[in-house]
C-alpha cells in the first residue's frame, strides 16, 4: 500500500530514475504488531531484508534484536545502537576468520548445520552458544528456501552433541518454514521436529533452551494474508501442543513481514511494443527489472502490486520486462499482468510491497544502470 506520506514525498521531491521510498511509520506499526501477537518471543529482525541505517536505528530504539548474515551486517546493527547480546550470527555458512571477528565484537550466538561448522566455531569462538538449523519442506511458501540450509533432525542431534563435546554451549535449534509463508499452521511440523531434537538431547544430558522459529511472515502483495495475530495464535498453539508447560525461549526473525509493506518503488515506462503485428500481448518495459532490485520476480514467485494513475481505464494482460540487455530480465510473461490499455511511454508506475529484498538485490551498475536509490522517510 502506498501511504500518503510516500505520495507526498514523491509529489514534492520528484526523484529522478527508479527509487524505493520506505515509510518508517509502517515499520514501527509492524514491529508493534509482532510484539503484540507474539509477546513471549524475542524479535530478531532479519537485517538482509533491508539494512537501511534508518530502519536499523528505529528497530534498535524499539528494542529489537538482529539476525545477521555477515560481519558487515553485525557492524551495521552495532552502529545502529544494538548491543552484541542482541545479535545472532544466523548464517550457517561462515568463514572462520569472520566467526573470530564476530566473537571479538562480542557476538556469542551462532547458527550451525554441520559438524564442520561446529569445528570452526569451537576454534574461533570457544565457549559460544550454538543452535542447529533443521531442514523443513517449505510447502506453502511463495519463496521456498530449498535444501541449502539445515540438516535432517537426527543429524541436528549429532551436530549438537558434537558441539557440546567441543566445549560449545548447545543452546537450541532453528528452522525456517520458507519466505512469504501464507499457511499459519506451517510452523507445526517444524516445532514437532524441534521437540524430538530436545528429547533426544535431554536423554544424553544436554538440555536445550531455545527454538529459533525463523521468519516466513509475509507481506501483502496481490493476495490478502493472515494477520500477525493469526500467526501468533497458531504458533503458540503448536508450541503448547508439542512442549506442554515447558515452552522454551523462542525467537522469531521477521524480515519481509517487518519492512515489505513499508516500501514502494517508483518506476517509469520506457517502452511499450509488440513482437509481431498479431501479437496478443503488449510488452511493457520499465526502467527497473530483475537486476535493479526486483530479483524476487524470478520464476514469477513474487507478484508485486503495480499501480498507475490510469487504473480506472480498461485493462489488458501484458508482458512486463526490465531495461537491461539480458534476456532473463523479464518480470512477468508466463502469467501476464493486467495493465491499463491507455498506459503510455513516460508514465510513472508504483510497485508496492517492495520494502524488503530490493535494494540489497540491486546490481552495481549492471549495463551501467545505477543501483536502486532508497529514501527513508
Amino acid at each position: 500500500m502506498t501511504t500518503q506520506r510516500i505520495r507526498d514525498f514523491l509529489a514534492t521531491r520528484r526523484p529522478d530514475g527508479p527509487c524505493l521510498v520506505v515509510d518508517l511509520d509502517v515499520v514501527r506499526d509492524n514491529f508493534h504488531a509482532f510484539r503484540h501477537s507474539m509477546p513471549d518471543s524475542a524479535i530478531y529482525y532479519a537485517v538482509k531484508a533491508n539494512p537501511a541505517p534508518e530502519v536499523l536505528r528505529l528497530l534498535a530504539s524499539l528494542g529489537s534484536n538482529f539476525d545477521c548474515a555477515s560481519v558487515a551486517e553485525i557492524e551495521m546493527a552495532l552502529e545502529a545502537g544494538a548491543t552484541a547480546a542482541r545479535i545472532s550470527f544466523g548464517n550457517t555458512i561462515k568463514k572462520e576468520r569472520d566467526i573470530a571477528r564476530a566473537h571479538a565484537l562480542g557476538i556469542n550466538l551462532f547458527a550451525v548445520d554441520s559438524h564442520e561448522e561446529v569445528e570452526k566455531i569451537s576454534r574461533a569462538a570457544p565457549g559460544a552458544r550454538v543452535f542447529c538449523r533443521v531442514l523443513t519442506d517449505g510447502e506453502g511458501a511463495e519463496w521456498p528456501l530449498s535444501r541449502k540450509f539445515g540438516c535432517v533432525p537426527q543429524m541436528a542431534v549429532d551436530v549438537l552433541v558434537y558441539a557440546h563435546q567441543l566445549g560449545l554451549e548447545s543452546y537450541g535449534v532453528s528452522f525456517h518454514v520458507g519466505s512469504q509463508m501464507t499457511k499459519v499452521d506451517a510452523w507445526d511440523s517444524a516445532l514437532a521436529d524441534a521437540k524430538r531434537v530436545f528429547v533426544s538431547l535431554a536423554k544424553q544430558g544436554i538440555h536445550l533452551q531455545m527454538v529459533n522459529m525463523g521468519g516466513g511472515f509475509p507481506t501483502k502483495y496481490l493476495r490478502d494474508i493472515p494477520s500477525a495475530e493469526a500467526y501468533g495464535k497458531a504458533i503458540f498453539a503448536s508450541l503448547r501442543a508439542h512442549f506442554g508447560n515447558q515452552i522454551p525461549h523462542t525467537i522469531i526473525e521477521p524480515g519481509r513481514g517487518m519492512v515489505g509493506n513499508a516500501g514502494v518503488i517508483k518506476a517509469e515506462v520506457v517502452l511499450i511494443s509488440k513482437k509481431s503485428d498479431n501479437d496478443a500481448a503488449r510488452w511493457v518495459f520499465l526502467d527497473i527489472g530483475k537486476f535493479g532490485g526486483l530479483a524476487e520476480t524470478m520464476d514469477e514467485a513474487i507478484r508485486y502490486p503495480i499501480r498507475t494513475e490510469r487504473d480506472s481505464d480498461e485493462m489488458e494482460p501484458c508482458v512486463i520486462a526490465g531495461p537491461t540487455c539480458d534476456s532473463a530480465d523479464v518480470l512477468y510473461e508466463k502469467n501476464l499482468y493486467p495493465l491499463p490499455v491507455t498506459l503510455t511511454i513516460g508514465d510513472e508506475v508504483l510497485i508496492e510491497g517492495t520494502g524488503a529484498y530490493t535494494t540489497t538485490y540491486s546490481a552495481v551498475a549492471f549495463n551501467g544502470f545505477d543501483p536502486l536509490k532508497a529514501y527513508i522517510i
